[in-house]
């Protein structure tokens, strides 16, 4: 019968597509990176997805995050992107978590109910818990490297952690997965140098900050604010969606 997710039964048929229906992501991170993941899964027919962000909507994050509207500004993040998950299946089984991933909350989280795990998050912390959780119970995982600061999209490729250079957070995660004893990780990553951002203050949120009383992990209190653009984050979401359903395919 046709339906929303007939092209792509073209290219995988209705076996893929029935996997696809029956499996369960997770994504930490429904950023820049994180939402067009989300939105490349729900458009692939991934049956259940679960949702990890405790941010809300910023007028900053227009620039390049598609669950970023002027009438979603202010909204948790998570809550836009189940709503537009609806949108396009509402078959979906969409879990969301206002939830600041780190080690002291990833108890909340049952790895084993995941068929995937997606680290769209920027925490080196929290990228490291996610990843040795996934490990421990044998769920596949990708990690998104740095996207900030950088202007060439046609740079990122899909590689292994230690195969990686240049990227600054490659880098530490290279040191760290290998201190953990982490023997592999497949990561999305570019060459890129990144760009110093400009310090102008015109436009500064250490200026400007428009976000409410109360917000907990303000941009202002960063050590540096990172630009981005609309086309580098976008691509490392649909990269890392495009790695997730081809390795279902597989299987």
């Amino acid at each position: 019968m046709l339906n929303q997710f007939s092209r792509t039964q073209l290219l995988y048929g209705a076996e893929m597509m029935e996997r696809l229906a029956a499996s369960r992501v997770a994504v930490f991170g429904i950023g820049g990176v994180g939402g067009y993941a989300v939105e490349a899964l729900a458009r692939s027919g991934v049956g259940a997805l679960d949702l990890i962000d405790d941010d809300r909507v910023c007028l900053t994050n227009i620039n390049r995050q598609i669950l970023a509207t002027r009438k979603t500004v202010g909204k948790y993040k998570v809550d836009v992107a189940e709503e537009r998950v609806h949108d396009i299946n509402p078959d979906c089984e969409v879990r969301t978590f206002k939830t600041f991933f780190l080690p002291d909350t990833q108890d909340l989280f049952d790895f084993r109910e995941y068929d995937y795990v997606i680290d769209a998050i920027d925490t080196v912390t929290g990228k490291l818990s996610i990843i040795e959780k996934a490990k421990n119970e044998n769920v596949p995982v990708i990690s998104s490297m740095g996207a900030g600061n950088k202007v060439n999209a046609s740079m990122f490729e899909v590689s292994d952690i230690y195969k990686t250079s240049v990227c600054p957070l490659a880098k530490v995660m290279r040191h760290e997965c290998r201190k953990r004893g982490i023997e592999s990780l497949k990561v999305v990553y570019s060459k890129e140098k990144p760009i110093r951002p400009l310090e102008d203050m015109s436009i500064s949120c250490r200026k400007h900050c428009i976000c409410p009383p109360g917000t907990a992990r303000k941009c202002t209190e960063r050590r540096d604010i990172p630009g981005s653009t609309a086309f580098v984050p976008s691509v490392v979401g649909l990269i890392i969606a495009g790695e997730v359903i081809n390795d279902f395919s597989k299987k």
